[in-house]
């Protein structure tokens, strides 16, 4: 998940349960003003009533009148048993639109002539319970937008002050030891940032120098050693050809000519890594992939026939790629060998090819270290003899036209797929 949207997903946990707070404590506190000014209204107008009866003057009518009132006339020990002033909620008869509900209020007092009197007031309260309702839908659409907005200018402030971050991992996803990269432009006056850039930049021009020098001296050391190996053969053919040795004395020169022989495979692969790791390789042709790929199976199903592989190529579709036709038929010549080293006996090997993609799967019990097996020198199963420089070729050639190879294991079958982009 991105940082970008899992810090959002967090700043709405968090604000969800805060403004669902204020919401609530918001809501609640405009109700309880309908409600004083509601009975500060009734108040007002019991004071009025009870005045208007204790001076002698006529009382207000009940007819279209907002707040309607009763007179009851009430003994003394009911007088003394109840309030004298109480508010409630109760459903009351309204003369214009019967029952409803209704905020009241009663009020005990007595007459000059020791008369005890109940007024009940009250207003009906289904204008203030539209008000609410429409308060309370507000709130929420007011509280949603809110969120949202906080939200949205959140993401956009991150993603604005982070473009340096996003401009870095850019330039690193693009960067490729070995290859000619770009300098980093990643202008920014945020310190931390440029504290990263320095960072990276310092990181990778290491790698690229321990890379260079290695690739130096692999270069140097295979030149070195080339000569003396083929004097070192030749040799040895000769005490084979020309003196006279026992038997065991042969033996031992026959090991060390084997001896000798994987070395100077070494050397020559060695050799082949640092050209192309140094770009050597510049001459590109159009290179039809099938046809390379039906010429080494059928070189390693002759030198594999004892195993008794069964091989699956069925009709591919036209694949032709601009790249050094060399490389091409060591990339695609290295991958079937190691499917045909690998496949146990009366195994199977599949090989297709569809769009630009080359896949090529093999029989096999356990998955191999996905992160390590294009690594030089890496070795699956210890095979006695192998230089675990196979599939490093393949990763070089990878890195030099920048394919998307990619490895994976399958219902007991090893499938190794490149795409020419």
């Amino acid at each position: 998940m991105k940082l970008m949207y899992r810090i959002a997903m967090r700043l709405a946990l968090v604000l969800l349960p805060l403004m669902a707070i204020w919401a609530g404590f918001f809501y609640f506190r405009i109700l309880n003003e309908v409600n004083d000014e509601t009975d500060d209204a009734l108040d007002e107008f019991t004071d009025k009533v009870i005045a208007r009866m204790l001076s002698g003057q006529e009382l207000p009518s009940n007819v279209g009148a907002n707040i309607i009132y009763d007179i009851i006339p009430i003994g003394e020990q009911f007088a003394q048993d109840h309030p004298s002033i109480r508010y409630y909620f109760n459903d009351e008869q309204f003369p214009s639109i019967g029952r409803e509900p209704a905020r009241v209020l009663t009020t005990v007092f007595r007459t000059d002539s020791d008369n005890y009197y109940l007024l009940k007031a009250y207003t009906p309260t289904i204008d203030k319970q539209e008000l609410m309702q429409s308060t309370l839908v507000w709130i929420v659409i007011l509280y949603f937008s809110l969120l949202l907005t906080v939200i949205l200018v959140t993401i956009l402030v991150f993603y604005r002050n982070m473009r340096p971050l996003y401009r870095l991992l850019g330039w690193l996803d693009r960067f490729r030891i070995g290859a000619k990269n770009p300098p980093l432009d990643n202008p920014t006056d945020i310190t931390e940032f440029q504290k990263l850039n320095v960072a990276a930049e310092k990181a990778l021009n290491r790698y690229e120098e321990a890379f260079e020098a290695q690739k130096e001296f692999i270069g140097n050391a295979s030149h070195e050693l080339q000569t003396p190996l083929a004097v070192m053969g030749n040799r040895i053919e000769w005490l084979l050809d020309n003196t006279e040795l026992d038997e065991r004395q042969i033996g031992e020169l026959l090991g060390i000519q084997r001896t000798l022989g994987g070395v100077v495979r070494l050397n020559k692969t060695l050799l082949l890594l640092t050209k192309i790791d140094n770009g050597q390789f510049p001459e590109s042709t159009d290179v039809f992939i099938p046809a390379l790929v039906q010429e080494s199976v059928e070189v390693f199903s002759e030198i594999y026939e004892d195993k008794g592989i069964e091989v699956d190529f069925p009709r591919p579709d036209s694949l032709v790629v601009r790249m050094n036709e060399s490389l091409a038929r060591t990339l695609t010549g290295n991958l079937l060998k190691n499917a045909f080293i690998y496949t146990p006996a009366h195994g199977r090997i599949s090989i297709s090819i569809k769009g630009r993609t080359l896949e090529i799967a093999n029989t096999g019990e356990t998955p191999l270290d996905a992160d390590h097996i294009f690594d030089r020198f890496y070795k699956s199963g210890g095979r006695e003899g192998s230089l675990g420089l196979g599939l490093a070729i393949v990763g070089a050639v990878q890195r030099y036209y920048d394919l998307e190879v990619k490895y994976r294991f399958e219902e007991k079958m090893h499938i190794f797929s490149v795409k020419w982009r």
